[in-house]
């Protein structure tokens, strides 16, 4: 099974992906990817809001559940939703242990700023493991202006790299680093002694996280960051539209998908 210290003696790339349910959780687990991510991105991608924002605490624990259900060999890594950190430690600490003790994640990801350093120093004290998330931070994105890229100018590049070594400094595991300049990740990930895990960020970190529904092909539409590897959306749609037709002309169910029990003869 991959452990948080694990990914540290890896000497390939680390490889990431969301997953929000157990069928899903499963072939990415068979698929041998290192980290399975329980993202907020659930949002966009399962439940039908238009950002991260509405998320609950509850939804993703019901989901972190069922993905830790069928995980076996991935790292499972629940992502801490909007409120459930950041307005009281204590609750933070609290709902960040409940992921742990009550869904069976192996760790919490935070949406990180200057607010997390303590608090992530704190989750590691009592045995969190942590992950740091810092770059485009979607929980942000009204203060943000947009899903923008961040780190452009020097200021705010500075700002992540500080930031990035307070939160190596207070115990977090590894650092996610989303839609920043290659460069900059580059230079963070030559100075972190922790990996750094990218995703609109370029080759040079040291994994890599996308969205399920991203490398599948399951939506109509992806970041330009992100690559389909599939195209489960025109398979679904495929096999839905050949379910229809099937019903429509008579042909299912057929005789060999029902059953026919002769005791009921005299019913009629």
């Amino acid at each position: 099974m991959t452990t948080t210290r694990g990914l540290r003696d890896s000497d390939e790339p680390i490889t990431m992906l969301t997953a929000y349910d157990a069928p899903t959780a499963a072939v990415v687990d068979e698929a041998g990817i290192d980290i399975v991510l329980v993202g907020d991105s659930m949002g966009n991608a399962a439940l039908g809001y238009d950002s991260t924002l509405p998320v609950t605490f509850e939804e993703v624990a019901s989901r972190t559940a069922a993905v830790a259900r069928a995980t076996e060999d991935a790292l499972v890594v629940a992502d801490m939703p909007f409120l459930s950190f950041g307005v009281d430690e204590a609750e933070s600490v609290r709902n960040a242990g409940r992921l742990l003790k009550e869904a069976d994640a192996d760790a919490v990801k935070i949406e990180s700023g200057p607010h997390t350093v303590e608090m992530t120093r704190r989750m590691t004290d009592i045995g969190i493991p942590v992950m740091a998330h810092l770059g485009l931070t979607p929980q942000h994105v009204n203060r943000l202006g947009g899903y923008t890229r961040q780190g452009t100018d020097q200021a705010a590049a500075e700002e992540i790299i500080d930031l990035a070594g307070e939160h190596v400094e207070a115990g977090a595991f590894a650092l996610v680093l989303e839609h920043v300049p290659a460069n900059l990740a580059g230079a963070v990930t030559e100075a972190l002694e922790i990996p750094t895990i990218g995703i609109g960020a370029g080759s040079d970190c040291d994994g890599q996280v996308l969205v399920i529904n991203d490398v599948v092909g399951l939506g109509e539409w992806s970041p330009p960051f992100a690559r389909q590897f599939g195209d489960v959306r025109g398979e679904m749609l495929d096999a839905v539209e050949a379910y229809k037709e099937a019903v429509t002309g008579g042909e299912f169910p057929a005789e060999e998908h029902s059953h026919v029990e002769e005791d009921l003869d005299d019913l009629y």
